[in-house]
This record gives structure tokens, C-alpha cells and sequence, in this order.
């Protein structure tokens, strides 16, 4: 009977995966290391369990992935109803991306709007020196910019340009390392740490997710660009692409409001 039932219609019945649960395992492992080297506690060798978090995850994560390309691929499970729910799915997944970094905006402008008598009543906190805007502003630069080179890559593939769509997939990339680079120096020569009150906190921790979605799409783009490469997409089948491309351009409008009401102070 159930043979007969996945005859009869389009949708991919998926089979039992172990997945979903080690990789919400290693998210938990990675958010309590993390705590642990924020708040500074005397635990031995915080630092290798936090990377062997991040190893952890990715390690799970290429996994998940390798599974739903065979399903695509190799078995031809991704039916158009399906693509239709992998794409609703992506915007469903973007939505709650949006309610996360929500919070955080909430927090800077309920101190930005209302700032406290301990930070002198106003933002930035009397006496912090801030972040000069020049770093900034080439950082802002740089992500529109490859917010631009993967529309382009997106024009080329509905064109059958693969030469030109390889070409400014690698500049994507190399426009996001050029982003994550230039944040690290920032960090490094900030005036001010997460420690420093309210507003290293908010700063660190909005910039800082914003840096880790960055990673996550230069993963996600890095992916595709070799998928595209080994001839998995086409002109008019890539929605692996799109999913990639709307995440990039969501992580470059996040981008826009913190320059806008961190950097600049709108």
C-alpha cells in the first residue's frame, strides 16, 4: 500500500534522518562554548571545544546537505511541488533569520531611544570612543558589491554564460573573504570590548551574528559555485542557487541597518 501511495503522488516522502537532531546537538555545544569564552571562566581548553563545536557542526551540516544533493541528483525525488516547498520553506527559514536580529535591533534602539543615567543619557555611552566610519564604509561597500556580483551570476546562469557565472561566483567569494577580513581587523583594533557596558554588547553581538551569516553564506555560495561546476544546475533548475542568492541578499540588507543605526547613529 505504501508503495502505491508514492506512485500516485508528487511529493517526496522523506525517510528517517538523524540529522535534524546532532545538528541541533552541536548548536547546543556550540553556543554553550561560546558562552564559556565570553564570560571568561577558568575552563580548561574552552578554546579547543569551541572549535571542535564549529568543526562539529560543519561536519553535520555537509552531511545533511550530501544527502538532500543525492536526493535531488541521483534519486530525482525533488519534484516540482517539492521545489515549491523548499522554496517556501527558505523563506520561512529567512523570516525567522529576521526576528532573531530583530531582538538585537530592539535592544540598541531601546537604549539608543532612551539611554540610562549610567551612560550620561546618551548614545554612545558618555566618554566611549566609537568606531571610525572609514573601515565601515568600505565593509559596506564591499557587501553590496558582491550583493551585485551574485545577481549577475544569477543573469549569467539564466543565459548559459557558465563561463562568466564561474567568474563572479569566485568574485563573490572573494568579495565576502575580503568582508570577513577587514571585520577581524576591526575587531582587533577596537577601542572597546564586549565586556564595556551595553554598547560593546550590543556591537559585538550584532556584528558578530551578522559575521557569522556572512560564513554561512560564503558556505552556502561556495557550494553552489561547485554544484554549478559538475553540471547540477541549469538554466532553468537551480533553485539551490536562488535559496543561496535571497540568503546573501538578506545578510547584505541586515548589513545596511547596522551601518545606518550603529556606525552612523541614525
Amino acid at each position: 500500500m505504501d508503495n502505491m501511495l508514492r506512485r500516485h503522488h508528487t511529493f517526496h516522502i522523506l525517510k528517517n534522518s538523524i540529522w535534524p537532531f546532532l545538528l541541533a546537538a552541536a548548536i547546543l555545544f556550540l553556543v554553550i562554548s561560546l558562552i564559556s569564552i565570553i564570560n571568561e571562566n577558568d575552563i580548561p581548553n574552552k578554546n579547543y571545544s569551541f572549535f571542535g563545536s564549529i568543526l562539529f557542526f560543519f561536519l553535520i551540516f555537509s552531511q545533511w546537505v550530501r544527502d538532500m544533493i543525492r536526493e535531488k541528483v541521483y534519486l530525482k525525488k525533488h519534484t516540482a511541488k517539492v521545489k515549491r516547498g523548499l522554496s517556501l520553506g527558505f523563506v520561512l527559514f529567512i523570516i525567522s533569520e529576521i526576528c532573531f536580529f530583530f531582538s538585537f535591533f530592539w535592544s540598541l534602539f531601546h537604549n539608543k531611544l532612551n539611554p540610562a543615567i549610567e551612560l550620561g543619557c546618551v548614545w554612545p555611552p558618555y566618554g566611549l570612543t566609537i568606531i571610525p566610519i572609514t573601515i565601515p564604509l568600505a565593509n559596506t561597500l564591499i557587501l553590496l558589491t558582491s550583493g551585485a556580483t551574485i545577481t549577475l551570476v544569477h543573469i549569467f546562469i539564466k543565459t548559459e554564460k557558465k563561463q562568466e557565472a564561474i567568474s563572479f561566483f569566485f568574485l563573490t567569494l572573494l568579495l565576502s573573504i575580503i568582508f570577513l577580513s577587514t571585520q577581524l581587523y576591526e575587531y582587533k583594533n577596537a577601542p572597546f570590548s564586549i565586556s564595556d557596558g551595553v554598547y560593546g554588547s550590543i556591537f559585538f553581538m550584532l556584528t558578530g551574528f551578522h559575521g557569522m551569516h556572512v560564513i554561512v553564506g560564503t558556505i552556502m555560495i561556495t557550494i553552489q559555485c561547485f554544484r554549478y561546476i559538475v553540471n547540477q544546475y541549469n538554466e532553468k533548475n537551480h533553485i539551490g542557487f536562488e535559496t543561496a542568492a535571497w540568503y546573501w541578499h538578506f545578510v547584505d540588507v541586515v548589513w545596511l541597518f547596522l551601518f545606518l543605526f550603529l556606525y552612523i547613529n541614525l
